[in-house]
């Protein structure tokens, strides 16, 4: 864990700590890379350093990436970009926390799993990614049994799942319904897992321009814990679907957020200081005294 002082402890309770992995190169934000670079830099001196994971970048441009920056790295190129991906970061001493691959063969979604972990497993025992998180994104669907065949081939091989939970198109936001059985499904698996994409805010809303309704980092946090806490499918989906602040802050106050982050690991966002305004404004995160 990073200091923010000298001499004293993160300013950031576990709770919080490594949420928003920092996506600024993302779409909507689609910062210059040079400039994401650079600002994530500086925020390593700020009091809210922690709350802040890898920078998340895509395998094309590791390259670019100074070796002191930690990096989750986005395969564009599926199972085939890992050997590429691994042998950069090895030799150029890479800071590589996480490796992103997304499903893509929706015909064979267990076999596509399979390829992405015999890629990582051969790039294993040549010495790399030894300390690096797998994440697997699964295609954004209603879960069917060929969906969560693919995730137990992710847990099997001790991988993480990965959700999107937004987009650019109104198709790509998907329902609290769809949300909660993929928890159900992590969780059922005991596997964790991380969010990319649409989680802007900490609630639920409507965004004014789009018209898209965006789930909130801290309804999907909250919805972690109650199917943790064994609620049913209809009670995880109102949480999700809970667009009162109010009642969230209140349910935060009372649940075991600490616990309910061994699950919801994380989430892409392409802005780091909404999140932290958010939470401070809702009094979920204190700053601290001068």
């Amino acid at each position: 864990m990073r200091l923010w002082l000298a001499g004293t402890v993160s300013a950031v309770p576990a709770a919080w700590a490594g949420l928003v992995d920092d996506a600024a190169i993302f779409p909507p934000g689609d910062a210059p890379l040079a400039e994401a670079v650079s600002a994530y830099q500086v925020r390593q001196g700020e009091w809210f350093a922690d709350l802040v994971g890898p920078l998340v970048v895509r395998d094309a441009d590791l390259s670019e990436v100074p070796t002191d920056v930690p990096v989750s790295v986005v395969l564009t190129g599926g199972a085939g970009a890992v050997a590429g991906v691994a042998s950069l970061a090895a030799k150029k001493g890479h800071h590589l926390v996480g490796l992103e691959a997304a499903v893509r063969d929706l015909d064979d979604m267990s076999g596509n799993v399979r390829r992405i972990t015999t890629a990582v497993d051969a790039a294993r025992d040549a010495g790399a990614l030894a300390d690096t998180t797998v994440y697997v994104e699964l295609p954004q669907a209603d879960p069917t049994p060929d969906w969560l065949h693919a995730a137990d081939v992710v847990a099997e091989a001790e991988h993480h799942l990965k959700f999107r939970t937004g987009g650019v198109e109104a198709p790509l936001f998907p329902a609290p319904s769809t949300v909660a059985a993929w928890i159900d499904a992590a969780l059922d698996r005991e596997t964790s897992f991380k969010c990319t994409a649409g989680l802007h805010h900490a609630v639920r809303h409507r965004d004014h321009e789009t018209g898209f309704e965006h789930l909130g980092f801290l309804n999907v946090l909250l919805a972690t814990r109650a199917a943790f806490d064994g609620g049913s499918a209809d009670e995880v989906a109102r949480v999700l679907d809970d667009h009162y602040a109010n009642d969230l802050v209140a349910m935060a106050r009372q649940s075991d957020l600490e616990g309910a982050r061994r699950w919801f690991t994380s989430y892409g966002s392409c802005s780091v200081t909404e999140p932290l305004e958010e939470l401070v404004g809702l009094g979920l995160l204190e700053t601290p005294h001068e």
